[in-house]
C-alpha cells in the first residue's frame, strides 16, 4: 500500500479516530492541567486561564476568581497560565514581573516560593499518575481481570525456548527473582529481555528446575495490524479450565493493582528509552497524535472498557514524560528550581532563555521525528 493511499484511507476513517483519539486526549489533559490548577490554587497563585486546546478560543467563561476556562481551536494540548507568566509554557515575563504591585507579587507566580513553584509543576505529572491508577482500580473492580497461568502448552521448535529445554507442562515459577503468577508476568518481562540471559524456575511434575533462557527479538502483530518488537521465548499458554481464571479485587486490592499496573508502564517506558540508547531499541516505535488518533480508534472498536485502559496507558506516558528535564516540560521547570534551591537564587534570566529555547528545538525535533514516524508506519500498515 502506498503512502498516499495509506493516508487516504487514514482520511475515510477519520470521524472513528478523531472522536475516541479527542476523547482520550481530553480527559488525560484536562487532569494534568486540573493538578497545576489545584495545587496553584493551594497556594495562593492567581490562575489567569486554564485551556483546553492552544490557539484562538472556541468557547469559555470566567469563574468568580476571575481564571478563564476556555476550550481553543487546536485540541492538542492544554495549559494553565498564571499570573507572571509570558506564555502558556509558563516562562516567566520577567518585565511585567518587575512593575506588579505588591498585591500583585502576592499572588504572581514567579514571586512564590521556590517550593511552592515546584509544587505547582509537579502536580500536573502527579495528577496523571492519579488518574491511571484510579482507571485501572476502576476497570479491575468492574470488569476483573482475567488471569491465565504461566503454564507451558506448546514449545515452538528452534526457538529460545526449546534451546532452553522448556516441556509441556512445565509451570513457571520465577524468572531471576520475580516471582511469576500469571502468563502475563512472565511475557512482561520477556518482552523486555531480548537478547539477555534470564534464570527461569519451572515446576515440571512436582519439582523445582532451572532453565537457562534468551529470549529472541522478533516483530509480532497485534489484533490490529501494528507491528511490535518484543522478545519472545516460543511457547503458548495453557487455556485449559484449571489454568484461567477472573479475579476481582476490592476497593483496596483495586487500587494497590491500579498502582502496579501504572508502575509497569513506567517502567516498560524507561526500559524502552534505555534501550534506544544502549542500541538495543529501534526509535521507529516512537509515535505521535497521529498514531494515538489511530491506536484510540482501532481499540475503540474493542469496547469502552478497552479505550479506558489506552487513556491510562497514555495518561501514565505523558506524565512521564513531561517529568523529562527538559526545558519548556515540567522537568525542565523541576531542574531550574533545583538548581535555585541549591543555589540559593534562581539561574540568571540569560541562562532560562537560553535553556528554555534550547527545550523548544528539543521538543519541536522529537515532534517532527515522532510525526514522520507515524507516517511512515502508515505508509507501511
Amino acid at each position: 500500500m502506498d503512502i498516499m493511499a495509506s493516508l487516504s484511507a487514514f482520511g475515510g476513517g477519520l470521524i472513528g479516530y478523531l472522536v475516541p483519539f479527542l476523547f482520550v486526549l481530553t480527559i488525560v489533559v484536562f487532569f494534568h492541567e486540573l493538578g497545576h490548577f489545584l495545587v496553584a490554587r493551594w497556594r495562593g497563585v492567581k490562575v489567569i486561564a486554564f485551556s483546553i486546546g492552544f490557539g484562538p478560543e472556541v468557547a469559555g467563561f470566567n469563574d468568580r476568581h476571575g481564571t478563564r476556562w476556555k476550550l481553543s481551536a487546536i485540541p492538542l494540548g492544554g495549559y494553565v497560565k498564571f499570573l507572571g507568566d509570558d506564555n502558556a509554557a509558563s516562562v516567566p515575563d520577567h518585565d511585567a514581573a518587575a512593575t506588579m504591585s505588591d498585591d500583585e507579587k502576592k499572588v504572581s507566580f514567579i514571586h512564590k516560593p521556590v517550593g511552592s513553584r515546584a509544587a505547582v509543576v509537579a502536580a500536573g505529572p502527579i495528577a496523571n499518575f492519579i488518574l491511571a491508577i484510579l482507571i485501572f482500580a476502576g476497570i479491575f473492580m468492574t470488569a476483573g481481570k482475567q488471569i491465565t497461568s504461566a503454564r507451558v502448552d506448546q514449545v515452538q521448535p528452534n526457538s529460545a525456548a526449546a534451546a532452553a529445554g522448556f516441556q509441556p507442562g512445565d509451570l513457571v515459577v520465577a524468572i531471576g527473582k520475580e516471582k511469576i503468577d500469571s502468563f502475563s508476568d512472565m511475557q512482561r518481562i520477556v518482552s523486555i529481555s531480548a537478547g539477555e540471559p534470564l534464570e527461569v524456575q519451572v515446576e515440571r511434575g512436582g519439582t523445582q528446575v532451572t532453565l537457562k533462557a534468551t529470549p529472541e527479538l522478533r516483530e509480532i502483530k497485534d489484533n490490529f495490524g501494528n507491528v511490535h518488537r518484543v522478545g519472545v521465548l516460543g511457547i503458548s499458554r495453557s487455556m485449559a479450565p484449571g489454568d484461567v481464571k477472573t479475579q476481582t479485587y476490592s476497593p483496596v486490592g483495586a487500587v494497590i493493582a491500579g498502582a502496579q499496573e501504572t508502575w509497569f508502564v513506567v517502567d516498560r517506558t524507561l526500559s524502552y528509552i534505555g534501550g534506544i540508547f544502549a542500541g538495543r531499541e529501534a526509535a521507529d516505535q516512537l509515535g505521535g497524535p497521529i498514531r494515538i488518533a489511530q491506536v484510540s480508534g482501532q481499540v475503540a472498536t474493542a469496547g469502552f472498557v478497552a479505550l479506558l485502559h489506552l487513556t491510562a496507558v497514555l495518561s501514565v506516558s505523558i506524565g512521564l514524560l513531561n517529568l523529562f528535564p527538559i526545558p519548556l516540560l515540567d522537568g525542565g521547570h523541576l531542574l531550574f528550581y533545583a538548581i535555585e534551591a541549591a543555589r540559593g537564587r534562581p539561574l540568571s534570566e540569560r541562562a532560562q532563555e537560553v535553556g528554555f529555547r534550547i527545550g523548544l528545538a528539543i521538543v519541536v525535533m522529537l515532534m517532527i521525528f515522532a510525526t514522520f514516524n507515524d507516517i511512515l508506519h502508515l505508509a507501511t500498515s
